[in-house]
């Protein structure tokens, strides 16, 4: 999905008190919960495409919550949403289109479908993979978003349902296969951060 008015909107947000700019560049809300809501994107027309096939992107929404066993450790939650049909779960993606960058895109189609805001990291991959409602081929770009503000108003709040998972959980509840692998890819990350540090300096 994507927002209709929403770069007109975005930029007067993001450029209001409501944001301080730290932590290199990144916009971070202070009181976006008294921001009304937006309204997502329609249409097709601003998609990019390679060649015939279209590209999406998206993010896997994350925090640390404190364990029940013990207070210093942290366990790894994930955001998953219902797709439009609510026949499954999955992570929030959608169309990147002309008029904005990758990263843009990623942090747009979150805030729309999830309804969440915060610091995205270096992207985990891209999948190719055949959709099941269009029979056609996309190219699919996810990054890791830490989360840093959950909104109670969100523009796709009435079609969606958004459900805080352990890992194992989201494994077994996400529908599609790429988004799992961009899963696996962001736990081995939080794993391995030094090497995950390594490979980002070389991309």
């Amino acid at each position: 999905m994507g927002l209709v008015v929403s770069r007109n909107i975005a930029a007067f947000i993001f450029s209001s008190p409501l944001f301080s700019k730290k932590n290199s560049g990144n916009f971070i809300p202070m009181q976006l919960e008294n921001v009304v809501s937006l309204v997502s994107r329609t249409g097709r027309h601003l998609q990019r495409y390679d060649k015939d096939c279209r590209q999406v992107v998206g993010c896997i929404p994350y925090r640390f919550r404190k364990t029940e066993q013990s207070s210093s450790l942290e366990e790894l939650e994930v955001l998953v949403i219902s797709s439009q049909n609510g026949q499954g779960m999955l992570f929030p993606k959608g169309g990147w289109e002309i008029d904005e960058s990758i990263e843009e895109a990623a942090k747009r189609e979150t805030l729309e479908e999830a309804g969440v805001i915060g610091q995205l990291g270096s992207i985990l991959g891209m999948w190719r993979y055949k959709s099941k409602s269009h029979g056609t081929f996309r190219q699919g770009y996810m990054f890791p978003l830490l989360v840093q503000q959950q909104l109670d108003l969100w523009p796709e709040q009435s079609a969606r349902k958004r459900e805080w998972m352990t890992v194992a959980e989201a494994r077994e509840a996400c529908q599609n296969w790429w988004m799992r692998e961009a899963l696996e890819k962001l736990v081995s990350r939080q794993m391995h951060p030094q090497q995950a540090e390594e490979e980002t300096k070389r991309t």
